[in-house]
């Protein structure tokens, strides 16, 4: 074989890779080393299962989701929100499953605002399991409102509770896994922790803090491998995150159901969360498209990003105007939604 053929061959090899990975991520729902993941990685129903997993924002959307998801893989379960009926609720969906029993599920009511409680809180889960594996900060609320108009409390209170909530409770748990040398601190982030989206100012001010947060904690605990932060940065998810949206006034919320066809299964969302998981991933972008190809584009071509972004968001500030639901019409569904 000539030297010329065997190049020719090279770069025939090279262009097939590449137009591999471009059709992959034509079909993707998440970044691609999530998705090489799910494809080579470790199994959630190998790597999770008797772990004392502890989930905030349980009682609602992602949360809840995902509460079931574990409770088919033998886990001991802490739920925590604001509204114990709904905790209640959720509980008795999971042991419907068979799997777990009464003693394998802690219901902790718990306000994340409340930073006082948060010491007392943890001490009760470990009195209650001997250890925590898992801390998956999950409890937040998003903003549907222009910057222009609105009201400084608002801004406080998405703070208080997405960002320093969030990092009250972390600091709580953080000794105990210091203690063992392991543990996961799984936070929800979002897309808007690192892009951001015009009627969220404050909610993307919230999830970035997050993410600058824990990007830090990351290094700052190198010296403990078994110690594993993980952001989790969803797009649109079917959920009631925008029904219960702050808006201009902390004391009002979107308060109505929205059109959540155009956005992604929030079964598919946590299996990849699990995915995530298992496989001790640092950071993991779960979207459709087009929000993936843009966050993808803040990432490697700002200049693009900020052209599209500035379109999108002109788009959704006229939706958001009229009424629909902020993302719901500006483009076509890429491919058919996973169940």
């Amino acid at each position: 074989m000539s030297w010329e053929l065997l190049l020719w061959l090279l770069a025939l090899g090279a262009l097939l890779a590449l137009l591999v990975q471009l059709l992959r991520f034509v079909r993707a729902d998440g970044d691609l080393t999530l998705l090489w993941a799910e494809w080579q990685g470790r199994r959630p129903e190998w790597e999770l299962t008797d772990m004392v997993i502890w989930v905030t924002g349980a009682s609602s959307g992602i949360g809840e989701e995902l509460v079931y998801q574990l409770s088919k893989l033998g886990v001991s379960l802490v739920l925590s929100a604001r509204r114990v009926q709904e905790l209640e609720r959720v509980k008795r969906r999971c042991l419907e499953n068979g799997i777990l029993k009464e003693k394998d599920i802690f219901v902790l009511p718990l306000d994340l605002t409340d930073r006082s409680s948060h010491e007392a809180a943890t001490k009760a889960v470990l009195q209650e399991f001997g250890k925590i594996d898992i801390l998956v900060n999950n409890g937040g609320q998003s903003q549907r409102s222009l910057c222009v108009d609105t009201n400084l409390d608002v801004f406080k209170e998405l703070m208080e509770l997405n960002y320093l909530g969030t990092v009250s409770l972390t600091m709580c748990v953080l000794p105990h896994m210091i203690e063992r040398k392991q543990g996961k601190i799984v936070t929800v982030n979002s897309l808007l922790g690192i892009i951001s989206a015009p009627l969220s100012s404050g909610y993307c001010a919230s999830k970035h803090a997050l993410r600058g947060f824990f990007n830090c904690l990351r290094v700052e605990l190198a010296e403990y491998p078994g110690i594993v932060i993980s952001n989790i940065c969803p797009g649109p998810v079917q959920s009631n995150i925008v029904k219960n949206s702050l808006t201009e006034e902390v004391t009002k919320s979107v308060g109505i159901d929205t059109v959540q066809s155009h956005k992604m299964a929030t079964s598919r969302c946590v299996r990849l969360m699990l995915i995530s998981m298992a496989n001790d991933l640092k950071e993991v972008w779960i979207a459709d498209h087009p929000f993936l190809l843009v966050v993808y584009l803040w990432q490697y071509m700002p200049t693009w990003a900020w052209w599209l972004t500035n379109i999108l968001g002109k788009k959704r500030i006229e939706n958001f105007k009229n009424g629909l639901d902020a993302d719901i019409s500006y483009f076509k569904t890429w491919k058919t939604k996973h169940d």
